[in-house]
């Protein structure tokens, strides 16, 4: 298990009072994660000592950003278990890696009458892409439905997928219900029926480890916000035929190889996607996070989720009126969206932000999953690396002034 009280000295936040006397308690990493001092001084160290643009420069600083940088990739690399870092495709967050795959590869294989298979409880940036890429194309897209308790419906799944399925493309792990998907299986699944399988790890990669050769997925997509890492950076992994197959996603400096007046050719992986200058700190800042995640082990990260996670199913369940979207603790991760009956959850979000309290209110990105629920909204409390059992009792007591504000 975790040495949690070392891990919460290592983020400068939680030592914050949201307001005067009030200490927060971050309960929203999954929305975006807090960044660990070792990060941030990853970060500081690269504007203050080696600031330059990278691949472009043969001066020292430029050489030693470059080599920053690149490191990076290849911890990420070793991290999902890519074969390859040229498989590893820098981008700036999960929905445009996503999106990297909708527009590059789908527009050169998606025809009109084909199959585009997602699920119901896809997070927004798994399910637009799709949505503009078969209306453009004429495709035809179809769902894997939920159950009651928040789990996929494998039944479902092999008549889905026909002969006419290009691409099979699902969450690992549901931003709403927190349901861990068995992506290996539906991979297989995906295979059998001569489809390729697009995983989103935004939820999977902070708390559980990855395997892309055991997985066998064709495309991975993941933030480095969610994972102790900073904004604005991500990765998408693809399978290297699959990649070289692919035309660019964005044209520009550093994508190319030779430009003429007439024509231009095209860099080698993975610098093939990667126009323009990069998010340079944000790569090394997420080399760094990598690195503190590795230091602490991913199996020790998802035992202490799956800890804290029954801990807050077990004292959420004490709250008269209070509902838990999604499976038990055994088949989620760190993620619990519930409603308060007779309160609306934008309330419960405010009155808890009075107690120091952060989590997340609303559809979570995620509309059409609280629509066949028959809800607007839940609120949400995701855990992390740092979250305690002591965070979790202040987060029902907090409930419980929150029904008696509302006179319940």
């Amino acid at each position: 298990m975790l040495n949690v009280p070392q891990i919460r000295s290592d983020f400068p936040i939680l030592a914050t009072e949201v307001y005067p006397g009030v200490p927060l308690i971050y309960l929203d990493s999954a929305a975006s994660s807090q960044k660990p001092v070792q990060v941030i001084e990853a970060m500081d160290d690269y504007y203050r000592h080696t600031n330059a643009n990278v691949h472009r420069g043969i001066h020292r600083l430029s050489e030693e950003a470059t080599n920053a940088y690149e490191a990076a990739r290849a911890k990420i690399a070793r991290f999902i278990n890519a074969p390859d870092p040229a498989e590893v495709i820098y981008v700036s967050n999960t929905t445009e890696g996503i999106n990297l795959v909708a527009y590059s590869w789908g527009r050169a294989n998606i025809q009109a009458g084909d199959e585009i298979l997602l699920t119901e409880m896809e997070h927004h940036a798994n399910l637009v892409p799709w949505q503009v890429l078969a209306e453009e194309k004429g495709a035809v897209i179809k769902y894997v439905p939920f159950l009651a308790d928040g789990t996929l419906d494998l039944t479902a799944v092999p008549a889905l997928l026909t002969e006419r399925t290009k691409i099979f493309a699902f969450t690992a792990v549901s931003n709403v219900f927190g349901t861990v998907n068995p992506v290996k299986q539906l991979v297989k699944l995906a295979h059998d029926a001569g489809a390729i399988a697009l995983v989103d790890a935004a939820q999977a990669a902070p708390r559980m480890p990855l395997d892309v050769q055991d997985w066998d997925c064709d495309f991975m997509a993941f933030s480095a916000h969610k994972m102790c890492g900073p904004t604005g950076i991500g990765i998408l992994y693809g399978k290297r035929a699959l990649l070289e197959a692919m035309p660019p996603f964005q044209a520009g400096g550093d994508m190319i190889r030779r430009v003429t007046l007439e024509g231009s050719t095209w860099n080698e992986l993975p610098w093939k996607f990667e126009a323009g200058t990069p998010a340079i700190a944000e790569g090394i800042g997420f080399g760094a996070a990598v690195d503190y995640l590795n230091g602490l082990g991913m199996e020790n990260v998802h035992a202490h989720e799956q800890f804290i996670t029954n801990y807050a199913l077990e004292a959420l369940s004490e709250v008269g009126g209070l509902r838990v979207i999604g499976p038990p603790a055994s088949q989620r991760g760190g993620v619990t969206a519930f409603t308060l009956e007779g309160i609306h959850p934008h309330d419960i979000a405010e009155l808890l932000d009075k107690d120091g309290i952060a989590i997340r209110a609303g559809h979570h990105c995620a509309m059409p999953l609280h629509h066949k629920l028959g809800i607007n909204s839940t609120a949400r409390a995701s855990f992390y690396v740092h979250t305690t059992t002591e965070e979790i009792d202040k987060l029902v007591a907090s409930l419980h002034r929150a029904k008696k504000v509302f006179r319940l």
